[in-house]
């Protein structure tokens, strides 16, 4: 039988309205998962920031009965996604059911972030999985000698440089770099296989750092029904108790090139933000442990 959707908007932390025991809350992470990661008043869409401050909220709210997470993310920051792992694990605890619903990519750490939740759902072209751990060093050293850029060193011991830029990684390095991505990667295993009920050497085997389709990750198990977002509320609803209609409560912000891509003003340009063009280029070399 279908169910009618009933929709709000609010924005969190009001408390305006009337408290229902219908409420299913609808919070997005529609970002590369990173701690600095902030909603673009331009580009619109919701930060890591931002998706923390709303879990914590609902977290907090006792009139919410369910909490449907969209992850439309390729993942990001490991340390990041743990963070927000953490928190959806707390927001359960807090006695309420937690559904993910998948949008056109919820990989690696999007992923890690899904398997925190009772149930996953995801539209049979999704993209997903991509469960591993890389992080990439520039060698900028024939760079710098054709510009006549020259570095001098000063450190407090062996290691105090690790990764420049300015100088091929030693083998040495390469060893403990490796030991680091070797540990990350366990924990995520390690999450996956609790949040998923499977053993942990069937998760090693799935997880070699390839993408699945949604379709694909279902029969494998990483995800457990095939749909979109409406159907992840009314799953959330089921699993909360909720009789008759829901009611859903969205944490939502609305950039200016979210509401041109809604008028077809930018429909050519999918994926496409100002900071993808303007900002991204412009910032410092670094090197973080990326789901």
């Amino acid at each position: 039988m279908a169910i009618a959707l009933l929709v709000v908007f609010i924005k969190p932390g009001r408390g305006a309205l009337t408290a229902s025991n219908r409420r299913v809350a609808v919070i997005n992470l529609t970002c590369t998962i990173a701690f600095n990661q902030e909603m673009s008043l331009l580009s619109g869409g919701t930060g890591t920031g931002q998706t923390m401050r709303d879990l914590e909220q609902a977290e907090k709210d006792p009139s919410l009965r369910a909490v449907v997470i969209r992850i439309d993310s390729p993942g990001g920051s490991a340390a990041a996604s743990q963070e927000l792992y953490a928190q959806v694990l707390r927001l359960k605890k807090s006695g309420k059911k937690v559904v993910a619903s998948f949008g056109d990519i919820a990989a690696s750490g999007g992923y890690y972030v899904g398997v925190a939740c009772d149930r996953i759902v995801a539209n049979p072209a999704t993209t997903t999985g991509s469960i591993g751990v890389i992080a990439q060093v520039p060698n900028l050293q024939e760079l710098y000698r054709k510009i006549g850029v020259t570095q001098q060193t000063f450190k407090s011991g062996a290691h105090k440089d690790m990764l420049s830029p300015a100088r091929p990684v030693t083998p040495e390095e390469a060893q403990i770099m490796q030991g680091i991505i070797d540990d990350t990667y366990d924990q995520f295993v390690r999450a996956v296989a609790s949040g998923r009920h499977l053993p942990i050497e069937r998760v090693r085997s799935l997880a070699d750092g390839r993408i699945y389709t949604g379709a694909q990750a279902k029969r494998l198990g990483l995800v457990d029904e095939l749909g979109g977002l409406s159907d992840a509320v009314r799953l959330a609803a089921k699993l909360a108790g909720i009789k008759g209609e829901p009611e859903v409560v969205e944490y939502s912000r609305t950039g200016l090139f979210d509401f041109l891509r809604e008028l077809g003003v930018l429909g050519g340009l999918q994926g496409w933000s100002p900071e993808a063009l303007f900002v991204r280029p412009l910032l410092p070399v670094y090197t973080t442990i990326q789901y």
